[in-house]
């Protein structure tokens, strides 16, 4: 089994790019998400467990938090130099709500996944990991 020390570790992908292709930070394999949002629960190419990595709620309220804003504030100038009907704004808005957050969720939660294992992070307290 490969070592998960970093510095030992030879041709595995960088954080962002691990981020945002999906890619195992061990070993570089596409095999981080089992679904859209859910991570697998380990690399099929490696085995690396990735359900010992605590990602938590804070990617889900961070990427809200940044759409919302830019969302909002994109739709107030909208609305304040075109004016448009507001089906317009239903139209353009939602997909591209549901578009950002969930693209920003996925790419968020594979970096602090990443950057967990990059930085051989462990909960407080935690020996066995």
């Amino acid at each position: 089994m490969p070592s998960d020390r970093p510095e030992t570790r030879e041709g595995q992908p960088g954080i962002a790019e691990a981020a945002l292709l999906g890619l195992c930070p061990r070993c570089g394999a596409k095999t981080m998400f089992a679904g859209m949002l859910a991570f697998s629960e380990t690399c099929r190419a490696c085995g690396l467990d990735y359900s010992r990595f605590n990602v938590g709620d804070g990617p889900a309220a961070l990427v809200t938090l940044a759409v919302g804003t830019i969302t909002v504030a994109l739709a107030i100038w909208v609305e304040l130099s075109l004016e448009p009907a507001w089906w317009a704004h239903a139209l353009l808005w939602v997909p591209l709500t549901f578009v950002l957050v969930i693209g920003g969720l996925r790419v968020t939660k594979a970096w602090l996944l990443a950057s967990e294992f990059l930085n051989d992070a462990r909960e407080a307290g935690s020996r066995d990991l």
